[in-house]
């Protein structure tokens, strides 16, 4: 199962660097027509290189409007622009974009034509950071895998936002300003693939409730999170890393079993008001709990329950998986308790 999960974890990971490569990548046509051709329908605010016929460059231009997109363009660059509104006509005939970066503009939701995204059915992905959004903006294509909007002012989330975007993967929404009142119990309906969640640095008081089953990442730090509800991540099992860092959670706001999860493989709980270690998976590999409050490890409630395993398999194999474990920034003093290596015999680094 860990091992499942490290693969997917692996893929997700790695994701985003293949596809950024990948549209970097030239390749040579040598009919001169082709080249005619192309050189007649470039917009002359951008540039169309030679060696990637399928790419347009319009970025840092100061630019204040969307040029006309040609036919033959896959992806899209318009970031640090000053361009507010995307409306549809400049769309009309690009209907092969893949990817479309407007990242660093001026954008607002009323600067968005109704239609001019959803009619682009073959994009997969939306970057849209750094701009004037103050919703989550659609209707969006079905086939966007990736929707980035980090760092605009969005406070709402309009129901049925996400109803048709089963093919998205990844979802990023930190350093806006949502509060709790912005989900709904059936906000994140219909993200049936949705594998990375960002809200870091929102303004949540409470865990976002009923996450898609898929979620893999899910990163909330920068928040101010009191509490985790019981079973909360029944409805997320395949949660594999969980960012908490910088909330107010306590020992009071976790729930029963802690985080005995089986799925979660790395933990993150930095700077927040924990006075114990909190209960833990066998299967966990990496634990931050520094810059708590927490004076000492009482390894008897800490230490996993050992896998049940057959008698000829050693306790290295299926024994805790924990490999990393920083407590610095508490109140707990050296030297490192004897019982806590007995336990977790894979670590490879405590910091205290």
């Amino acid at each position: 199962m860990a091992t499942t999960i490290c693969f997917f974890i692996g893929v997700l990971f790695i994701t985003d660097t293949v596809w950024t490569q990948s549209v970097r990548q030239g390749y040579e046509v040598n009919d001169p027509d082709y080249w005619a051709m192309h050189d007649f329908d470039c917009p002359r605010e951008c540039f169309c290189p030679p060696s990637f016929p399928t790419a347009l460059y319009c970025e840092n231009r100061g630019l204040k409007e969307i040029p006309a997109i040609p036919s033959r363009i896959w992806y899209l660059y318009l970031e640090n622009n000053l361009i507010e509104t995307i409306p549809e006509k400049p769309f009309e005939n690009a209907t092969q974009l893949r990817w479309i970066n407007l990242n660093k503009n001026k954008i607002t939701n009323y600067g968005i034509e109704k239609g001019a995204l959803s009619q682009l059915k073959k994009l997969l992905f939306l970057f849209l950071e750094d701009n004037e959004l103050e919703e989550v903006p659609s209707p969006l294509p079905r086939s966007l895998e990736q929707l980035q909007l980090a760092r605009n002012k969005v406070s709402r989330i309009p129901q049925g936002t996400f109803s048709n975007l089963e093919n998205l993967t990844l979802l990023d929404l930190q350093h806006n300003k949502l509060l709790d009142n912005a989900f709904q119990r059936d906000t994140f309906k219909g993200l049936k693939n949705l594998m990375q969640l960002n809200m870091a640095k929102n303004a949540l008081r409470n865990m976002p409730p009923r996450l898609p089953a898929n979620t893999m990442q899910l990163f909330l730090d920068n928040n101010s999170i009191e509490g985790i509800p019981e079973n909360y991540f029944n409805v997320i099992p395949k949660v594999a890393f969980l960012r908490l860092n910088h909330n107010k959670l306590s020992d009071a706001g976790l729930p029963s079993n802690g985080f005995d999860v089986s799925s979660i493989l790395d933990l993150q709980l930095s700077h927040n008001q924990l006075t114990k270690v909190p209960r833990i998976s066998a299967h966990l590999q990496h634990l931050h709990l520094d810059h708590n409050r927490i004076r000492s490890v009482n390894v008897s409630v800490i230490c996993p329950n050992p896998t049940t395993l057959p008698e000829e398999r050693d306790s290295f194999s299926y024994g805790p998986h924990l490999r990393y474990l920083r407590l610095d920034g508490n109140e707990i003093k050296p030297p490192i308790p004897m019982d806590l290596m007995n336990c977790f015999k894979l670590l490879q680094a405590v910091i205290i």
